[in-house]
């Protein structure tokens, strides 16, 4: 069934999300649904704005949280590890002195998203710096830093939803 492959990205969602989903999309609404609630998308097209935009939201939530090293786009990402973005990070031992280096890397495709759905995923990241896993901390300290998180966290999902459909027109 083509239709729930296109739904893949919202696996685990109540059925009756679902089929509300699955209607929008069989009514030609899905477009139309985006483009009113997301009427703009966000400049932050360069990795230099995309790294003082997270710079930005770190220095107002996480002041005392360890150093970003880097903030980038990475187009492989959305491809080969079913992600929207990663953080990372690295010691290594140099001179004698333990370096750690923590690395933000963001799926392309939201290049091209509203401002909210980013901001979304850059805080997703940034929480991974204190907290590793996806556990009830994790996801108050996502929700202390944007308060609409699961919202725009299932609004990036239907972003992708819309993504995919445009491209098999």
């Amino acid at each position: 069934m083509k239709n729930s492959v296109n739904l893949k990205y919202l696996q685990g969602y109540p059925e009756n999300v679902l089929s509300q989903v699955q209607s929008l999309i069989e009514q030609g609404k899905l477009a139309a649904w985006m483009k009113s609630k997301y009427p703009t998308m966000h400049t932050l097209t360069t990795e230099k704005a995309l790294y003082e935009y997270t710079m930005a939201i770190k220095n107002r939530y996480l002041k005392k949280s360890s150093p970003l090293s880097k903030v980038i786009y990475d187009p492989k990402i959305h491809i080969v590890n079913h992600a929207l973005g990663l953080h990372t990070f690295v010691s290594r031992n140099h001179g004698g002195k333990l370096k750690a280096k923590n690395e933000i890397r963001i799926a392309s495709i939201f290049k091209e998203a509203p401002e909210p759905l980013l901001r979304m995923l850059v805080v997703h990241e940034l929480a991974h710096i204190k907290e590793k896993e996806h556990n009830k901390a994790f996801y108050a300290l996502c929700c202390h830093m944007e308060p609409e998180y699961h919202q725009l966290e299932f609004d990036a999902r239907l972003f992708l939803t819309y993504k995919e459909l445009s491209s098999d027109i």
